[in-house]
């Protein structure tokens, strides 16, 4: 298994979850499937398994934003669906980056840019953006950067 692609070893999950009979485990893999070939498409490459995690960061995104407007709007069930399908992708993103290890990128950052202003705090996260590399949602370092530069 060691030389395979995450995109053959997701396909071959989806064929596991197929023949057990795991509807939400193969709907979700056949969505993420789906997002694949589509990003092949915008690329025009086979995608890299780096660049397969960052697909299923997406999804994975996707799915918490769904939980939240699904929790606001009273609708468990939905939220139940969509919790059960972000588990799933989670396996497939980049394992997400803890608080203190963002803290420390956004101190590198700033060190590094030398940006006191807070005008100038997309430089900040752009350097912070580039190096987590899909292991930490934007807004968050967003509001922390801000937090930081005072802004």
């Amino acid at each position: 298994m060691g030389d395979r692609t995450l995109r053959e070893q997701i396909h071959d999950e989806l064929t596991a979850a197929m023949k057990a009979g795991d509807k939400v485990r193969l709907g979700t893999l056949r969505m993420l499937t789906a997002a694949i070939v589509i990003r092949e498409k915008e690329v025009l490459h086979e995608l890299s398994d780096d660049e397969v995690r960052e697909v299923a960061a997406r999804e994975v995104k996707r799915r918490t934003e769904s939980i939240e407007a699904f929790e606001q709007g009273g609708r468990e069930d939905l939220v139940a669906k969509e919790r059960a399908e972000r588990e799933i992708l989670a396996a497939y993103a980049p394992e997400q980056l803890t608080d203190a290890e963002v803290d420390a990128l956004i101190d590198e950052a700033i060190a590094g840019t030398g940006v006191t202003d807070p005008k100038q705090m997309g430089k900040v996260i752009g350097a912070v953006m580039a190096k987590a590399k899909g292991k930490v949602d934007g807004a968050a370092v967003r509001s922390k950067v801000q937090e930081r530069l005072g802004a």
